[in-house]
């Protein structure tokens, strides 16, 4: 594992990883929240969505929102898989070949499962 020795790499990546992931859970759960008042909106008003030029509009705007909450919670998701790495010891090891994940690839992109060769 890249970390040294007095334990505050380890420390400050799992505060960055709960920081994502904890960011990316609220961001789903307003996303969520948004997405039911399109519905509330569009189902409170007394237009045929399928001969209303706002209707695609809406219909949009909801499937958009969808989208960003779907990223969000795959970001989730992937902090969390760190955070179990990290607490495993295999934090910064390549899933696939098992050698060490570059530093800097993890400072940019600290939920990184795979090192450069084999992610791309």
């Amino acid at each position: 594992m890249p970390f040294d020795d007095s334990g505050a790499q380890e420390h400050a990546t799992r505060a960055r990883l709960e920081a994502v992931r904890d960011d990316a859970r609220a961001l789903a759960a307003r996303l969520l929240v948004d997405m039911q008042a399109v519905s509330d909106a569009r189902d409170a008003s007394n237009v045929d969505d399928e001969h209303d030029p706002e209707g695609a509009t809406i219909a949009f705007e909801r499937s958009q929102l969808e989208a960003i909450r779907r990223s969000a919670l795959a970001r989730e998701a992937e902090a969390q898989g760190a955070l179990e790495r990290l607490g495993a010891g295999t934090y910064g090891v390549c899933r696939s070949c098992g050698r060490p994940i570059a530093k800097a690839r993890l400072e940019p992109r600290p939920m990184a499962a795979l090192c450069l060769d084999c992610a791309s």
